[in-house]
């Protein structure tokens, strides 16, 4: 299993940290590029032949099925996706990794050499103490780790190679494929569904060992922009009206109670997250989640609400409210065919870890990749506290997730018979 934490400790080192809110360039970043040739040349190094880079990033690869000869019905065996981003969250650095092994965990509080302020307190991580006698991976607290998702990266890398190296391990054919800017909402925006040619296909991308996710928010942006009127403050008097002091009011009269953090578990949230702009014009963006598709309805009622309170407060001014939809809920596809999860819940158990099937707070690229007509479920790739200088990863986590990988890619083949 050395191989999967080469791997890791050499990816995350390469910075690839995707940029928001870019519109003229795919992807956000050219330097995510960087890591994925370095993946295109050593799937190339491994003896795939088919392996192919696009001009958006996109890398994908052929694991060719080595069947057993005696196998009743290869044709019934399907082409299994594996799919991981090597983006990193624009939240955090991602530059100059410096990835540091804990060895042998006592159970304390780990303290991050290059920033003494950024502590992993073992009380705020219980999951931690699942980990005593193993080593922990972290970054030096400078930066991120990058563990979302060079984990599943270096897990889907490392089970290809091991399957090219052992025959003896059955499995079916199985597209690889690596996306950029998934961190920003956009990791599937070019990605050729028909191209990759895969009948189902799995993220590796979900946190704790064992998690199989199955269920992403309903998601939706919603954006206030407010056009006020600017006259100079001296002699503004029944004449201004003030698009930054609407924004505010308006961000004020979302219910505090289904804010992000008042909520957990399958409550959704309203959330503003972004104001900027002066007194003539003014925006306010807030996100919209929710697992049940009439919540979300009512969460847009109560913006809409919100818009129609402050026009007749302010009649003077223009307020918009535009709402887009992101992403939906992949829990309704992947109801269609059941087996997709409950593969991937037996492989966990075959790999010896406790399966967790669960919900995402959030969403990853199975989402949108499933109602493209993908089904595409979540894996676990092992890390924790994403997108934070707090981030870490278990050793064994990388293994259980390689060993879950390969497991699953069995299961399909023995369930064909």
């Amino acid at each position: 299993m050395a191989d999967v934490l080469d791997r890791f400790l050499r990816y995350v080192r390469i910075d690839t940290q995707s940029k928001d809110e870019v519109e003229d360039r795919y992807p956000s970043t050219e330097k995510q590029k960087d890591l994925l040739s370095l993946l295109a040349r050593e799937l190339k190094d491994m003896g795939i032949e088919d392996v192919m880079m696009d001009e958006y990033g996109y890398v994908m690869a052929t694991l060719p099925a080595n069947l057993p000869p005696d196998h009743p019905a290869p044709d019934r065996v399907p082409t299994i996706g594996l799919i991981a981003h090597v983006d990193t969250s624009p939240d955090v650095s991602g530059k100059d990794v410096k990835p540091i092994l804990h060895e042998d965990y006592d159970g304390g509080d780990i303290l991050l050499p290059g920033d003494p302020s950024v502590i992993i307190k073992a009380q705020e991580n219980p999951h931690l103490l699942e980990n005593i006698g193993n080593t922990i991976i972290t970054s030096d607290g400078t930066t991120l780790l990058g563990a979302d998702d060079k984990a599943g990266v270096a897990e889907i890398m490392a089970a290809a190679a091991r399957m090219l190296n052992d025959p003896t391990i059955p499995h079916g054919r199985v597209r690889i494929g690596f996306t950029p800017d998934e961190e920003v909402g956009n990791g599937t925006k070019f990605f050729d569904v028909e191209r990759f040619d895969a009948d189902v296909a799995y993220t590796v991308d979900g946190g704790e060992v064992g998690e199989v996710e199955d269920e992403t928010f309903n998601a939706m942006s919603a954006k206030f922009t407010v056009k006020g009127i600017n006259v100079h403050p001296g002699y503004a008097k029944d004449k201004m009206v003030n698009g930054v002091r609407i924004c505010a009011e308006i961000a004020t009269m979302i219910p505090v109670a289904i804010s992000p953090e008042m909520t957990e578990g399958r409550v959704g949230y309203l959330h503003p997250h972004h104001i900027e702009g002066g007194v003539e014009e003014a925006t306010l963006k807030v996100l919209i989640r929710d697992h049940d598709v009439e919540k979300m309805e009512e969460k847009k009622r109560i913006l809409g609400s919100i818009a129609e309170v402050q026009r007749s407060i302010y009649p003077r001014a223009v307020i918009d409210l535009e709402i887009k939809e992101s992403y939906k809920n992949m829990k309704y596809r992947l109801n269609e065919d059941p087996r997709v999860v409950e593969y991937a819940v037996e492989a966990v158990k075959r790999a010896g870890v406790e399966p967790i099937l669960t919900i995402i707070r959030g969403g990853t690229d199975g989402a949108m990749l499933s109602y493209k007509g993908l089904l595409t479920p979540n894996l676990f790739a092992g890390g924790m506290n994403f997108h934070s200088k707090r981030e870490y990863v278990p050793v064994p986590s990388l293994e259980a997730a390689q060993r879950t990988i390969i497991e699953l890619l069995k299961i399909y083949v023995e369930k064909a018979i």
